[in-house]
């Protein structure tokens, strides 16, 4: 199969994408809305989404479930709080929770040094009655934000909408499944890397983040 080349990417870069799902966002405006981005890349965007819904900006720690022996493929997903998600062909493949559960308690692990390397940035934001935004900057398979999604419910939030600049449309109907609302800009069935889509698609650091997270503690918002 030939891979369709794009005449020039859909965006400048995540600056502009976050701009973009703000607007389409904007019906939340001035409801003070959570917004939980995947670090690292999405939490650039999630500061300017936030701000365009005078809304609070935390994170989404989830991190991939690796096959034993084989980490680079994809099983699934889990939270920091241990909600999991295995997709369908990993129980085809005859894996189950209690097969992976060394490697799911592993990405666990590393989960909570990660919270821990951003504990300066503030406590975690509470998601109870509250509308909670989901945003990552490209979703190539959904494992991971499955596993936020789950992760959130238990927390008893109003509505949860995923945001993404990119994603699948089988993706994106999975996603619908679970989620209130989807809301993302590039859906395209011929769905590559994540930074196909935009001009720039720098890496985004551990220093950046937790600058971005305290400087959103103390922005004023709307109660």
């Amino acid at each position: 199969m030939v891979k369709l080349a794009w005449a020039k990417p859909y965006f400048k870069d995540r600056e502009d994408a976050a701009r973009q799902l703000g607007g389409r966002l904007s019906e939340y405006k001035g409801q003070n809305p959570l917004v939980l981005a995947v670090p690292r890349g999405a939490v650039p965007m999630g500061k300017i989404v936030a701000e365009a819904l005078d809304g609070e900006l935390g994170l989404a720690l989830v991190h991939k479930i690796g096959e034993p022996g084989n980490p680079e493929f994809a099983l699934g997903a889990v939270s920091e709080g241990g909600e999991v998600y295995l997709a369908p062909y990993a129980r085809a493949l005859g894996h189950t929770e209690e097969s992976l559960a060394p490697e799911i308690s592993r990405q666990i692990e590393i989960l909570k040094q990660r919270r821990k390397r951003y504990a300066a940035a503030g406590p975690l934001p509470n998601a109870d009655k509250r509308i909670v935004i989901l945003l990552d900057d490209g979703i190539a398979t959904g494992s991971t934000i499955l596993a936020a999604i789950r992760e959130v419910r238990h927390q008893g939030p109003l509505k949860v909408v995923v945001a993404t600049a990119a994603a699948p449309p089988d993706v994106v109907e999975n996603l619908r499944r679970e989620a209130d609302e989807v809301a993302a800009l590039a859906v395209e069935a011929d769905f590559g890397a994540v930074g196909e889509f935009f001009e720039n698609f720098s890496q985004v650091t551990d220093e950046e983040v937790v600058r971005i997270l305290k400087e959103g503690r103390s922005r004023p918002r709307i109660a």
